[in-house]
């Protein structure tokens, strides 16, 4: 591997408890031979640097390949393997429960982040009960919408901001707290910066007061060690197309066991039905109703809706088990050299971080005042994929990232932040 006298000096400069990139073992799974990092092998040659995963995660091999045997099976192709699409859904709910520590009845699936979190939303029966909600400014940009409607239907909508450091204050946030608060809604790790809340420290609080909280884990689950039980988290979703390595169209609505009877049902569906007898049809059992019912008593059966895509499922049941052979913690151990080499060196050239130094995310973010007319062109003239928003601009580090990847962009920026 290559490293210019650039990377070398930004990757020393954090100090030898990260030291430079060197490849990383993860752990053995199911007798299968160690996994190494970066994983550059596991997925398709590219044109380009990409360092732009936080905004969509580029499918691995194994999961194309997983697809291309679902289409074959899907177009009854002659010599296609005989899948089974619904025990390849349950995988999926199992290593992603497996993934952020949860349990499988805790969990279904959903379209999106944005559709778990208007779930939970209706499940509390917001706005009508009243009261406050407590959110932030790094929560996705997506919500200020959802929130501001909110206020304007009559809800005490407090948005903490971002401090000079790009954090969420919680000593903001114990003030804001109170008894009338019915629900904290925040990210896990923010899409803007990368800023990672301190879940249990917050559920504690909102506990305290009687509020319920709501966490993105779209930028956490994956890339960020996390635990859903642990830490106490009442609700929480994701999609599937940023760091679990799936596509557009599916995510996943986590809701605790224990808060699961205390909610009602936001809408219904039949696949929240447990068992079914219709009265209706020649040669059915009589009875006074169309139908007999009951419905689940999971997530499930509280919040799924129809069909999902089989297209989605078929993808996470390769790249979940995928995630998980590689272990979370060895993703971010093999990470953080990568990530302290860019903070290190644009922070020397002048450049004015959002996201703090000690950050363990996948994500690091700088304000550049006009950042796309200023680095839109040098980028794409020089292949170098990232987010470049209005005024700032973020890089995200992937399992399939190396220093070379670094270096590139490090190449690309200005020495200094442009005018």
């Amino acid at each position: 591997m290559h490293f210019t006298r650039r990377a070398l000096i930004a990757a020393a400069a954090v100090g030898p408890a990260t030291g430079l990139a060197q490849p990383v073992v993860a752990r053995e799974a199911g007798g299968e031979p160690p996994l190494t990092l970066p994983a550059r092998a596991a997925f398709a040659t590219m044109p380009m640097t990409y360092l732009d995963s936080g905004a969509t995660h580029p499918m691995p091999l194994g999961a194309r390949a997983a697809l291309e045997d679902y289409l074959r099976y899907k177009t009854r192709q002659i010599g296609a393997p005989d899948l089974d699409p619904g025990a390849m859904e349950e995988n999926a709910i199992r290593q992603f429960a497996t993934l952020v520590g949860a349990e499988a009845d805790e969990l279904c699936f959903v379209q999106s982040t944005s559709m778990g979190e208007n779930l939970v939303l209706q499940a509390l029966d917001i706005p009508a009960t009243g009261g406050r909600i407590v959110t932030d400014a790094l929560h996705f940009f997506g919500s200020f919408y959802t929130y501001g409607e909110l206020a304007k239907a009559g809800m005490d909508v407090v948005t903490l901001p971002m401090t000079p450091e790009g954090r969420i204050d919680m000593a903001a946030m114990e003030a804001a707290v109170n008894t009338r608060t019915r629900l904290v809604s925040i990210s896990h790790v923010s899409t803007i910066n990368g800023f990672e809340h301190d879940l249990k420290r917050v559920c504690d609080l909102a506990h305290a007061h009687g509020a319920y909280v709501y966490v993105d884990i779209v930028h956490g689950a994956g890339s960020t060690p996390l635990d859903l039980k642990a830490a106490g988290v009442d609700f929480a979703a994701c999609a599937s197309y940023k760091w679990l390595m799936g596509d557009f169209g599916l995510g996943f609505l986590y809701v605790r066991k224990t808060v699961q009877e205390k909610i009602r049902r936001p809408w219904w569906g039949y696949h929240q039905v447990r068992s079914f007898q219709s009265h209706a049809f020649p040669h059915d059992p009589p009875g006074p109703m169309p139908a007999d019912y009951a419905a689940r008593d999971d997530a499930t059966g509280r919040f799924a809706m129809g069909t999902t895509s089989w297209t989605g499922a078929v993808q996470l049941d390769h790249s979940l088990t995928w995630i998980n052979r590689l272990g979370v913690d060895a993703i971010q151990r093999a990470r953080r050299p990568l990530v302290d080499a860019v903070q290190t060196e644009l922070r020397r050239r002048g450049y004015e971080p959002l996201t703090p130094l000690d950050s363990r995310t996948a994500l690091v973010a700088f304000a550049l005042k006009d950042a796309r007319p200023k680095l839109s062109d040098r980028l794409a003239a020089a292949n170098v994929r990232i987010t470049v928003s209005q005024h700032r601009f973020r890089v995200s580090l992937a399992v399939f990232n190396d220093m070379n990847d670094v270096d590139r962009l490090l190449e690309t920026l200005p020495a200094t932040p442009p005018a």
